[in-house]
């Protein structure tokens, strides 16, 4: 007899999609540790590797050229992926919030979340200007300005925003000026010669460069300095420094300057339970400047020192270099390089710099095939066949076939009763009570997305499908539940997510959880039994010639899922799809009722298969 899979006992969160997590992810998948449930916060499906931005700005990359797939990589690990920004940590209770959802429990959390250049403390910038990072919405906006054109300011002239002007000096159409100003001298900190050269390409591209001169407010289509001056710009990018983000103010953590105070083991100094890396974290006994290569050289430590927090093993020290190279974009395809004070530049710089930029995305990228363990040399004949060329499905591929189904349940024998109708294939049964008709149904599903709060959401209102395509109002639902081994910590955990977003269904569409059975087995998996009212159900028998046939959402989330299993579906294409099955079809099923002759949830089957059954019931054809 087979054993079930090993338990899981510890929760592993990640809070942000940085370099550091990224490579966490890769790593982890390559080499998972045992009982141990990984989880990804990130507001979006991916994150941007910027190191590329400033060649995305002068247009030799395209955007999905440096967007690196939290979801693919998340998928390769076995980890969960949560989309959404997180607002606190209540360390006492160890649980992470986010809007939308019941706080995330942990029991080792890592932040890696990166920087902010925003400016509120200036006039009009939050309503005019925008913030080189993150990345999402100053790419949209540089984007939207190549389409309009205009003159472009640069708020900071360290080395981020001499290399933002002189790549959007190179993309802008016509000419266009692009205006630097520095509160202070520019390029402190830049060596002599990199810092000649650069200022160099500045006058050599027609840029002016504003020193010692604050700026006093933002507009529409121009800034003011504080001595009066107005430049103009209908594009001003915040590009002074690094801000870390305010939440962090909240946590009680050690700060240093707002970023996350570690040790050499990159954990907080104030919370074993806590490590951070990246631009987000301040390290104590050896500081360094926000640039990304430390992120890149912390995440080997950081992986081991997660694991070891989980497991009583012993934590590494983190030791960044003194030195780093620093590669600069200049606009074309020629770039700056600097260290130990000796500064180049030219088109092989550019060359070296792509490489260096395109290897690190292709090891996130390019990840190992999913491979199934090989059948064992002494087995029973059709066990190949049976299993099939792919890995089963959560979704359809779940689903016993419906000829098999059709040809077992045709030779059944039951008791008739008069109150209680079921055609074939029907979404649903009707039992009568004098003139109103109740109808009633069941289903299950195996789990086909990792984080159980969103595929408990899914569940529900999937199982709500077969009450709504029956024209009726969801009454009373029972919970089946089969949870994978788990501590009992894990148990609780699982439990209140599960219940947190299926009483939020529920409650929404008026029926009540009327009870339950909950069970330990090999995968975690959901069901439903559910009643709802009609006076008059709907079946699939009712459809008429000249009907017209609604979609009320978009199909094929079968093909996606499937490919997401594989490892080659896009991390935005997922995200949308789990927006779509994530909301509720109560609305357009309330408002089809009362006019549709026939309606049914496609589901498993598709579009094909559900539209042959109601064509058959109803005597008629279709025309797609």
């Amino acid at each position: 007899m087979d054993a079930l899979p090993l338990p899981l006992t510890r929760d592993i969160v990640l809070i942000g999609g940085g370099h550091a997590h990224a490579l966490l992810l890769r790593a982890w998948g390559m080499n998972p540790l045992p009982g141990v449930r990984l989880t990804v916060i990130n507001p979006a499906p991916s994150a941007p590797y910027t190191g590329m931005l400033p060649g995305h700005v002068a247009g030799h990359y395209g955007r999905e050229d440096l967007e690196i797939d939290l979801v693919k990589l998340a998928r390769f690990a076995g980890a969960r992926v949560i989309l959404g920004w997180v607002t606190a940590i209540d360390r006492a209770a160890k649980r992470i919030h986010l809007p939308g959802r019941a706080p995330i429990p942990y029991d080792v959390a890592s932040v890696d979340i990166g920087i902010t250049s925003d400016m509120p403390e200036i006039p009009g910038f939050l309503e005019h200007g925008v913030a080189a990072k993150p990345l999402g919405p100053y790419a949209a906006r540089w984007r939207h300005h190549l389409e309009t054109g205009g003159p472009v300011a640069v708020i900071g002239g360290g080395l981020a925003g001499v290399e933002l002007a002189l790549t959007m000096k190179h993309a802008l159409p016509g000419n266009d000026p692009v205006t630097v100003i520095d509160a202070a001298a520019a390029l402190e900190g830049v060596g002599e010669g990199a810092k000649s050269a650069l200022l160099a390409e500045l006058t050599a591209q027609n840029i002016p460069l504003i020193e010692h001169q604050r700026v006093a407010e933002v507009a529409a289509d121009h800034l003011i300095l504080e001595d009066g001056r107005r430049i103009a710009a209908t594009l001003t990018v915040g590009a002074a420094g690094a801000r870390p983000f305010p939440w962090l103010e909240e946590t009680g953590l050690d700060l240093t300057d707002g970023f996350i105070t570690v040790n050499d083991s990159l954990q907080s100094t104030n919370d074993p339970a806590i490590f951070a890396a990246g631009d987000c974290a301040h390290m104590q006994g050896t500081p360094r400047p926000k640039a990304g290569v430390f992120a890149v050289r912390a995440a080997p430590v950081l992986t081991a020192n997660l694991r070891a927090a989980v497991s009583g093993g012993r934590l590494e020290p983190f030791r960044p270099q003194a030195h780093y190279l620093k590669l600069v974009s200049l606009g074309p395809k020629s770039a700056l390089a600097d260290k130990w004070g000796r500064a180049v530049k030219g088109g092989w710089v550019w060359r070296w710099k792509d490489h260096i930029d395109r290897t690190f995305m292709a090891k996130l990228a390019d990840l190992p095939a999913m491979t199934r363990a090989p059948l064992p040399r002494d087995r029973a004949d059709g066990m190949k066949e049976a299993l099939g060329p792919k890995p089963l499905c959560g979704g359809c591929g779940a689903k016993v076939g419906p000829d098999i189904l059709d040809d077992v349940l045709a030779d059944l024998t039951t008791a008739h009763r008069d109150d209680v109708e079921l055609g074939r294939g029907d979404d649903a049964a009707v039992i009568r009570f004098g003139p109103t008709g109740q109808v009633i149904t069941t289903d299950h599903l195996r789990a086909f997305w990792p984080d159980s709060h969103v595929f408990a959401r899914i569940a529900a209102l999937h199982a709500l499908g077969d009450i709504w395509a029956m024209g009726a109002a969801p009454q009373a639902a029972l919970l089946q539940i089969t949870l994978p081994p788990l501590s009992d910590e894990m148990q609780r955990r699982w439990l209140e997510e599960i219940m947190q977003a299926v009483a939020e269904v529920f409650a929404t569409e008026g029926a009540a959880i009327a009870g339950g059975h909950t069970s330990i087995g090999a995968e975690f998996s959901l069901g439903f039994s559910l009643t709802g009212t009609s006076k008059t159900p709907l079946t699939l028998k009712g459809a008429q010639p000249g009907d017209a046939l609604l979609l009320t959402r978009p199909i094929g989330s079968g093909v996606l899922l499937a490919a997401a299993m594989e490892g080659t579906a896009k991390g935005t294409d997922i995200a949308a799809l789990l927006s779509t099955l994530t909301r509720s079809q109560g609305d357009a099923a309330r408002a089809l009722a009362p006019v549709a002759h026939a309606m049914t949830d496609v589901t498993g089957f598709g579009l094909a298969g559900h539209l042959m059954r109601m064509a058959e019931a109803s005597g008629v054809t279709a025309t797609l």
